[in-house]
């Protein structure tokens, strides 16, 4: 790819991302989303966080894992054990990672 057409992609990708976000604000009066709509965004950031941390868990070198003894599935049930007990985000990560890294550094997992 030469100078050109990276800077006509950066140029169009700039634009593109100016107009998406900014969608919102160029407007003078408010936009009503529909109850659906509303219903729908709630579940977003759990959506995004699944689409990152499953694959992380159950994949590796992009093939799902074909053993019991990876430690991130133990860490993964572990904390989620925990924040469905306690429903706190910081016991939550001590709790996968006091199970981590044991796994990965004493037993080679």
């Amino acid at each position: 790819m030469n100078s050109g057409y990276a800077l006509v992609t950066i140029v169009g990708l700039t634009v593109i991302t100016v107009l998406t976000r900014g969608f919102f604000l160029i407007s003078k009066q408010e936009l009503v989303l529909p109850d659906w709509v509303k219903r729908g965004l709630r579940y977003a950031p759990l959506a995004a966080l699944a689409a990152v941390v499953v694959p992380e868990v159950v994949m590796a070198q992009g093939e799902l894992i074909e053993t019991w003894k990876d430690a991130r599935l133990y860490a993964a049930a572990a904390a989620s054990g925990y924040f469905f007990w306690r429903r706190g985000i910081l016991g939550t990560i001590v709790t996968g990672m006091v199970v981590l890294i044991p796994l990965k550094l004493g037993l080679g997992w």
